[in-house]
């Protein structure tokens, strides 16, 4: 379950205050805390999966296409009001690459996937979809662990039109790194 916190608004250096260590994650949107459990562990293999297959494509491409980083993985989108969320998984493709600093991501990725879990799925479907989407985040890839599909949404015109949902007999490709392409089936455990 995910709890907001909401006494003040919150700005950067109050959140890099919080805790590192401990089970809970921490998210800024709109200036609103947000914390949130660790996931579950089929979430955390569908997780690793997805970063292994990515990686090991940019890998076998000599890291020319750019860096995939795993959460906790702080991407600042805007410092006021604070945008500081945590995606299960980033990419940053080499023509953007100056906004990965030692500390986080300063800046719009061109991919974020988001893993849904129970007590995050009204979170990432609606609060990160419209911060993704004001943001220019080229594209989202939601992640239904719970009904073995992937939601993708490609930024059309400043907005994600309705998204390619893909289930786990399917392909998923990602336009950003020509020849990449998974089969579902392979990310989703039975």
């Amino acid at each position: 379950m995910t709890t907001a916190i909401k006494p003040r608004e919150w700005t950067y250096k109050d959140y890099l205050g919080l805790p590192e260590e401990g089970p809970l994650r921490y998210e800024v949107i709109d200036g609103e805390l947000y914390m949130t459990p660790a996931p579950n562990i089929r979430h955390q293999e569908v997780l690793g999966t997805l970063y292994r297959l990515i990686g090991n494509f940019i890998a076998s491409a000599g890291s020319s296409m750019g860096k995939i980083f795993p959460a906790p993985c702080d991407v600042v989108l805007s410092a006021d009001p604070l945008q500081v969320v945590q995606p299960d998984l980033v990419f940053v493709s080499n023509a953007r690459v100056s906004i990965v600093t030692e500390r986080n991501i300063q800046g719009v990725p061109d991919l974020v996937v988001e893993i849904l879990s129970e007590g995050t799925m009204i979170r990432d479907r609606k609060e990160k979809f419209r911060v993704y989407e004001r943001f220019g985040v080229p594209e989202y890839w939601i992640v239904d662990q719970m009904d073995d599909s992937v939601s993708v949404y490609r930024l059309t015109q400043g907005k994600y039109p309705d998204p390619l949902i893909l289930r786990k007999d399917e392909i998923l490709e990602f336009p950003l790194l020509p020849g990449f392409s998974i089969r579902l089936s392979d990310v989703f455990p039975s």
